[in-house]
């Protein structure tokens, strides 16, 4: 057994990032490396003073591998994804029910006041009193302004979904490709990755976004639900109801297919799209018996 056989060899073992990279991505040669005792022989090569130290330093660098481990995950692609859709729609969620607060709040003041995001956005481009309310200017002012708060909320759900459009096809082509990139963004979201989602087998992904269902169902309350958002994908959506189980199948088997792909090799292959299209093509053709 010599020096050359431990991971620390060659490295100063005060260079914390140095000694972390080599416990994320070092190795020993030896066959047999969990018989050897590795602080004993730290210490007679000289690389620590005693066992003590050998054992803090390596609780220290362990930690900072870890810490540049979580990092790394952190600043993955798909975890901006998941970053950005959730984003995307907490802003689209809180521009409609500040809509509504618009909404009464105008009703109060204005004749023709409308409804929605569109009619805040309306609101928000006018001048106080305007509309020749006879209340104080302050009022108009705060309700306008109220309304760009909504204007604000519903562009940056705007920008967020671009970013989307651009981002999703990058880091999943296929699953883009099958799914289009916001649906495809919200898939990886609800399974917590881009990896995770790779993993799951094609009847989780079916149901993904339907868990309430889904328990309500295992409880012995409700029927197993058939899909879960892959429901807003025009092959579910726009197929008859007698046939949406077998569609929303066909679907999250190839979606299913296409984020092992993107996760393991990245290339994009068209061929997915032609067999979920032939495969969709003949269950809609089915008839009633």
């Amino acid at each position: 057994m010599t020096e050359s056989d431990g991971w620390f060899v060659g490295v100063d073992f005060d260079d914390d990032d140095r000694l972390a990279e080599q416990i994320r991505t070092g190795r020993s040669d030896v066959s047999d490396a969990n018989d050897h005792d590795w602080s004993s022989l730290a210490v007679e090569s000289g690389v620590a003073s005693d066992e003590e130290e050998y054992y803090e330093r390596l609780r220290e660098v362990t930690l900072t591998a870890t810490r540049a481990a979580v990092r790394e995950r952190a600043l993955a692609d798909d975890r901006q994804i998941v970053h950005a859709v959730r984003a995307m729609d907490d802003a689209e969620r809180v521009a409609n029910e500040l809509a509504e607060r618009v909404s009464e709040w105008a009703g109060s003041r204005f004749e023709d006041a409308g409804a929605g995001v569109r009619y805040a956005r309306s609101l928000a481009e006018k001048e106080p009193n305007e509309h020749g309310a006879s209340a104080t200017t302050s009022v108009d002012e705060q309700l306008v302004s109220f309304g760009a708060r909504v204007r604000d909320l519903d562009d940056e759900s705007t920008s967020l979904r671009r970013y989307l459009e651009r981002t999703v096809p990058e880091v999943a082509p296929n699953l883009a490709m099958l799914a289009g990139p916001v649906l495809a963004a919200r898939l990886i979201a609800l399974a917590g990755g881009l990896e995770t989602l790779a993993k799951k087998p094609s009847g989780t992904v079916q149901v993904l976004g339907a868990e309430d269902a889904l328990f309500a169902h295992l409880r012995g309350r409700a029927t197993a639900p058939k899909h879960g958002v892959i429901y807003v994908h025009e092959y579910v959506s726009g197929t008859a109801r007698e046939h949406r189980g077998s569609a929303a199948r066909a679907l999250a088997g190839k979606l299913s297919i296409a984020a092992r792909v993107d996760h393991y090799s990245g290339d994009r292959r068209p061929e997915l799209q032609t067999a979920l299209d032939e495969r969709i093509d003949r269950i809609r053709s089915r008839r009633e018996d």
